[in-house]
């Protein structure tokens, strides 16, 4: 098997429990890390047995620019669950998603929400 992390992605997106969440927006970061199956692509040096980022940042930026969710964890979730149906050798995702601008009063950087799916 072999991992592959993505780190920092920043993508502008709608997600918020409160409507002015969702209608205002912010940035979001998101953290990837894909574990293949095997590691194939050690064997074959092809990128259809390995992961490619290019690729990855699409979906994730797809998902996280064009939908919308009130839970962190929901858009954490379906990012892995995007990723794990387009790729079969992909054992497992996980997708940290970090939100810098929440609705609590005191001082914090961010809020942080990581969410494990593995291929069934």
């Amino acid at each position: 098997m072999a991992k592959v992390r993505i780190h920092n992605m920043m993508f502008y997106g709608f997600h918020g429990v409160y409507e002015y969440e969702r209608e205002q927006g912010q940035k979001f970061y998101v953290d990837i890390e894909v574990e293949t199956k095997d590691d194939s692509m050690a064997e074959t040096d092809d990128l259809k047995d390995g992961v490619d980022p290019a690729a990855v940042y699409d979906i994730v930026k797809d998902i996280t620019e064009n939908k919308r969710y009130q839970m962190l964890g929901a858009l954490a979730a379906h990012i892995g669950d995007r990723l794990l149906a387009k790729y079969p050798h992909f054992k497992s995702v996980t997708a940290k998603v970090r939100k810098p601008s929440v609705p609590i009063s005191g001082p914090i950087d961010y809020v942080e929400v990581e969410v494990v799916r593995t291929q069934q």
